[in-house]
């Protein structure tokens, strides 16, 4: 497959799943950023083996694990925007502080609190749609 071709699928998945804010963000990163857009997304992300939800539970899994809070918050708001419920992202940081400790998990679910309450409307009730990703 020609690299043009799949670093078009990658922009494509990228601006699926995050955003063209976030598209346009990794794009600024030059090299660094052609590679993501086409390993990331151009390959892996768009292989057929897994959901998009199932990718984002593995995501967020292990960014938590690793305690990588500056990556956390777009792929929390694209989880929501997959179908995974406030529920299942808090099961999946519970989950993961069995095996990666309580510090990470500690900071993982403050960053959902504070994802979540920026999808309640000013008179606190949730936003009908899904989340979208602003990042």
């Amino acid at each position: 497959m020609a690299d043009d071709d799949r670093y078009e699928r990658g922009r494509r998945r990228l601006a699926e799943i995050h955003g063209e804010r976030s598209l346009a963000t990794i794009e600024s990163l030059g090299d660094l950023g052609r590679y993501i857009v086409e390993f990331a997304y151009g390959e892996v992300y768009s292989r057929p083996g897994l959901s998009l939800r199932d990718r984002q539970i593995a995501t967020v899994a292990v960014l938590v694990a690793l305690g990588r809070s500056s990556q956390l918050p777009v792929h929390l708001r694209s989880s929501l925007a997959a179908g995974l419920t406030p529920d299942e992202l808090r099961e999946i940081i519970l989950q993961t502080a069995t095996l990666a400790g309580f510090p990470p998990a500690m900071n993982a679910m403050s960053t959902l609190k504070t994802i979540l309450s920026e999808r309640e409307d000013p008179a606190g009730r949730p936003e009908a749609g899904p989340a979208t990703s602003g990042n």
